[in-house]
């Protein structure tokens, strides 16, 4: 990419608008430049739209957590899954809205990561950044590795490796294109899915209303709303707690978006509800048709209540629509990734070679390097098909939640910064600061209950033993830059 630079404007935590200061944050690193309206001078081109940045959100974040995960919830909760998605779903909600906040003041490839060193200095940014892009590193190996072993279902005569190979190279490809192209795949991709989901809540409630093949239920509820009590709306809230992820991806792609600030904030105003409606929505209607104990769960909840409806024809439709919201998540979660270690690399934190852009804008080291592990995945599904995807999963764990973490603490100190300033955001955390410390200490009770999980208190305890190792690089790697 050309090294040259245009000037930046004054940062929004009032750092210096001298030309001499302009590509340096307060913690003293080298600030990742933003798109403005209607160029990028990090050499990323400005190409994707309002509505992909709305469906690229959608596609990352309506996958397996909906589709296959909502099963183990009602399996843990019962009926009372429902108060576990409402609880979740509102941290969420008050996390992307503080997100928003910093990201229509400063629009940046880096995201939270960007966020962190503002606010917390370079070494935090490296923790944050290096976490969220292993994270997607490996939920792109698993949805691979997931959309492929559904495809050899139906295609046996294909080893599942063989169908997880041509996944990434296709993937990898669409991604190496422009991103206003990728942004337009993502979005009927993703618009594809929704409109599934949206077509399950219409036959759903059509079926509880007598209007399909089947009878409807005779009772609902037959053991009780809260079937496991509190100990289960805790356990469920565990499960559907990372289900949401995915969807803070809209703050690395706004800065590839036309009139980031004006796009992303009506993106944030909007998706979240979205999210909540196809959920919450679907769950309910899984929780009304099957019973908590049905053993359909475990597997596919979307196709046992097609099936239930006495709709088959549709149910079998479902294994591609799954098929199809793995992908698309994919696809998401590849771009997202490679735009973060683009912009970590602009920051002097991870090689040169990852921070260039072809003459198109595309990252191509980035995006390959993002890639990689998909492609490692490809040889371990070779030798071990039927155990690679849950333990990628397993992985994977709880590192979602020192993102949230991250961009509450960032918004919390960058706002003070902002008021101190008498700087005029446009957009704003509704009841600040006592939200944000609200939201905090809500994540800090799903942390208290994973802990009292095993299962889930291992991925916890092992998130924050690499995540304090990658403060302590992150520190190494970091410390020349304020220098």
């Amino acid at each position: 990419m050309p090294e040259s630079q245009s000037p930046q404007s004054p940062a929004p935590d009032g750092s210096s608008s001298n030309p001499s200061d302009a590509n340096r944050t307060n913690d003293g690193s080298p600030a990742p430049t933003s798109a403005g309206p209607g160029t990028a001078s990090t050499g990323l081109k400005v190409g994707m739209k309002p509505r992909h940045l709305v469906m690229m959100s959608l596609g990352s974040a309506i996958g397996a957590g909906l589709f296959v995960g909502s099963g183990e919830g009602v399996q843990a909760a019962g009926p009372a899954v429902l108060i576990s998605y409402a609880v979740a779903g509102l941290i969420v909600i008050f996390v992307m809205r503080a997100l928003g906040e910093l990201v229509a003041a400063d629009p940046n490839p880096g995201a939270f990561s960007h966020y962190a060193g503002k606010a917390m200095g370079p070494a935090a940014a490296f923790a944050v950044g290096a976490l969220w892009w292993v994270q997607l590193c490996l939920v792109v190996a698993a949805e691979a590795t997931a959309a492929a072993q559904i495809a050899a279902n139906y295609i046996p005569a294909v080893p599942q490796w063989v169908l997880a190979l041509v996944i990434m190279i296709v993937f990898t490809a669409i991604n190496l294109t422009t991103s206003g192209s990728f942004g337009e795949f993502e979005f009927w991709f993703s618009l594809l899915k929704v409109v599934f989901v949206a077509l399950f809540l219409v036959l759903g409630i059509a079926y509880l209303l007598g209007w399909t093949p089947a009878a409807p239920p005779q009772e609902i509820f037959a053991e009780g709303f809260m079937p496991t009590g509190l100990p289960g709306i805790a356990a469920g809230l565990l499960v559907v707690a990372f289900a949401f992820g995915g969807i803070e991806i809209v703050a690395v792609a706004a800065a590839e978006t036309a009139n980031p600030t004006r796009s992303v904030t009506r993106a944030i105003r909007t998706i979240v509800w979205r999210i909540l409606f196809l959920y919450i929505g679907s769950v309910a209607v899984i929780v009304l048709v099957l019973d908590w104990t049905d053993p359909r769960l475990a597997d596919s909840p979307f196709v046992a209540v097609l099936d239930t409806a006495g709709l088959p024809v549709v149910a079998s439709l479902l294994a591609a629509v799954i098929v199809i919201a793995l992908l698309s998540s994919m696809n998401a979660n590849i771009y997202g990734a490679s735009r973060m270690s683009f912009s970590m690399s602009q920051r002097k934190m991870l090689p040169a070679v990852l921070g260039r852009t072809n003459r198109r804008g595309v990252p191509v080291a980035a995006v390959l390097a993002t890639s990689a592990f998909g492609f490692v995945a490809v040889a371990l599904n070779y030798f071990w098909a039927a155990e690679v995807l849950g333990v990628l999963l397993r992985i994977v764990g709880s590192t979602l939640i020192v993102t949230w973490v991250a961009t509450l603490v960032s918004q919390i100190i960058i706002r003070r910064r902002a008021e101190a300033a008498g700087e005029t955001l446009p957009l704003k955390m509704w009841l600040f600061p006592w939200l944000s410390y609200a939201t905090l200490a809500g994540i800090a009770v799903i942390i208290a209950l994973g802990l009292t999980v095993e299962a889930v208190r291992i991925q916890i305890i092992g998130t924050l033993i690499f995540s304090a190792a990658l403060y302590g690089i992150g520190y190494l790697v970091t410390r020349r830059l304020k220098a």
